[in-house]
């Protein structure tokens, strides 16, 4: 008797990079709700024009290298990217800027380099790199938490360019700003940390918000869809430079959790950092690629001229990630240990 048999695989999974992606989206929705909670319609606002900016772009650039649409625009690995970008940014950031970084970060940093897959370089920090150095002053402006603008008021801001004192009120630095330049002006950390826009672990709000990033991080993990290791890199990396500096100068040094839950430490730990495309590849290689992470990240933020440097730590281990993954490849199976 004759068996018609199926070419292999024979087992099949249902993971695919739009499951994928829209998995991250979903890990992503607590943080979002909280960062809505704290700082207004400016956070949503930025990423529906992430979003927009970030299809546009993409689908001009499949168009000019004569790719299918439907099927490179339906695996949302775009708006991944616009998000994380979006929410990188200050929630009252111009619409000029939002568009320009996600632009930037879909043409130039994924397209012209080939498309999902091939880009060496985080595209959303790439993005927010670029308008980080070219528009400091608008990227400086944050809106302090509970600013109190409702939808037609932040749309008025973001996409008329209208300020006034009013605006100048509710804006303010981020707390690690808030502590890099009040240590320049010779305060000490428990002055610096008496200011309404400072919690318990870490900024006003912002503790909450890595919070909810931390839930859908480790959500993440228990579907298998990042590993372990660059998160824990990032973190304990993070923590064991921070905690001799503290140990040691508790007044001149912000406390470990201080960098856990401040800025964009949780967000990047789980959903920058493992990127997979531009992410190290091998188990040992995560490891050094998150700590590498972690470490220029506390240098930037204590030394720098930066007050979070968690885009320049990212683009930085981006580069080094060839020879990461070249110097700790795995032995082959049945291969004869040299």
């Amino acid at each position: 008797m004759r068996w018609n048999t199926i070419s292999s695989p024979h087992l099949s999974t249902q993971s695919n990079v739009s499951v994928i992606m829209r998995r991250v989206l979903y890990a992503l929705i607590p943080g979002i709700l909280i960062y809505f909670h704290f700082f207004g319609w400016g956070v949503l606002v930025n990423i529906c024009i992430a979003s927009l900016a970030a299809v546009v772009s993409e689908a001009l650039m499949l168009l000019v290298r004569r790719r299918p649409l439907r099927i490179f625009l339906s695996d949302y690995s775009a708006i991944v990217t616009a998000v994380l970008l979006a929410l990188a940014l200050p929630p009252l950031a111009p619409w000029w800027l939002t568009t320009l970084a996600t632009a930037f970060a879909i043409i130039i940093a994924k397209q012209l380099y080939g498309g999902l897959g091939y880009n060496p370089f985080n595209p959303a920090m790439v993005g927010y790199v670029v308008v980080l150095i070219s528009y400091p002053q608008q990227l400086t402006r944050w809106l302090l938490p509970a600013g109190g603008l409702d939808f037609l008021q932040t749309l008025q801001i973001q996409l008329f360019g209208k300020s006034g004192p009013m605006l100048d009120s509710i804006t303010g630095a981020t707390p690690i700003d808030a502590i890099k330049t009040g240590l320049t002006l010779d305060k000490t950390v428990t002055e610096i940390s008496a200011s309404p826009v400072f919690g318990m672990l870490g900024g006003s709000g912002w503790e909450w918000i890595a919070i909810g990033f931390l839930i859908g991080g480790l959500w993440l993990l228990y579907l298998g869809i990042i590993r372990w290791q660059i998160p824990v890199a990032v973190l304990l990396s993070i923590f064991v430079m921070a905690t001799p500096f503290y140990l040691l100068h508790p007044e001149q040094y912000a406390t470990p959790w201080f960098h856990w839950f401040s800025g964009g430490t949780m967000l990047a730990a789980f959903f920058i950092a493992t990127d997979p495309v531009s992410a190290s590849t091998t188990d040992k290689g995560r490891l050094i690629y998150g700590a590498g992470i972690g470490i220029f990240t506390y240098i930037i933020r204590t030394w720098g001229g930066y007050p979070d440097g968690i885009a320049f730590a990212v683009l930085l281990m981006n580069t080094a990630v060839p020879t990461i993954d070249y110097y700790t490849k795995p032995r082959v199976f049945g291969a004869r240990k040299q």
